[in-house]
């Protein structure tokens, strides 16, 4: 499967949901069971769309809590490794032969995108709020939406338990740390203090320093 495609969907919905407000979030979510309207949502979703609306659950959508006004900025894939890789090229001891994700190809673009996903699953578990019940709710919306290969591959991700260690010790490069913090940042509200010891102590474990840190902080802001 192309988890590159999967998450510039995500991040796409993200910034979708975002500008038309929870009610159209909601609407696109909440498929009806059968019949000629839950086939006209189908027909009106792109490919890969309904897997992120199912990731979206994850993300808070209902309550509000989907990403944060940052995402009008970083609706793409693209967008994201370009402003990690502003930040990154102005760091002192930076890799001149550093690539951000949307200029990786083959298994190195892989090992990055699945990087990626696995930080935004993680930070979005981040203030503890997705619990067995709800997990299995997400699940159970993620098999409802029929979304074939993407939807059963989330599935897993949402189901594995990930920490920062792990997260860590797959970030191969600083361009990759810059990368994770910045996808990682936009699912974190900094005024909820879990999420933000989150967001604090994974800087920590990738190698960030705090002038790092402000750096990626201020191309969002």
């Amino acid at each position: 499967m192309d988890i590159g495609k999967l998450l510039d969907d995500i991040l796409a919905s993200g910034k979708e949901y975002l500008e038309k407000g929870k009610q159209f979030a909601e609407k696109q979510i909440d498929l009806p069971e059968q019949g000629a309207e839950r086939e006209a949502k189908l027909d009106g979703l792109k490919k890969g769309a309904l897997a992120a609306g199912g990731l979206a659950l994850l993300l808070g959508t209902r309550s509000g809590r989907w990403l944060t006004g940052n995402a009008l900025k970083v609706g793409s894939l693209a967008a994201l490794g370009g402003i990690a890789y502003q930040a990154y090229r102005n760091w002192s001891g930076v890799d001149q032969n550093a690539r951000p994700v949307h200029q990786l190809e083959g298994p190195a673009a892989e090992r990055r995108n699945l990087l990626l996903l696995r930080a935004m699953i993680a930070a979005a578990k981040a203030d503890g709020h997705i619990d067995a019940q709800e997990q299995a709710r997400i699940e159970a919306e993620l098999t409802r939406m029929g979304a074939g290969e993407d939807s059963e591959f989330l599935k897993r991700e949402i189901a594995n338990s990930l920490d920062t260690d792990a997260l860590a010790a797959a970030v191969d490069s600083k361009e990759a740390a810059a990368e994770v913090y910045l996808v990682s940042r936009l699912l974190v509200d900094t005024k909820n203090e879990a999420e933000k010891a989150y967001l604090d102590h994974l800087a920590t474990k990738l190698g960030l320093q705090p002038d790092e840190v402000n750096s990626l902080e201020s191309r969002i802001q």
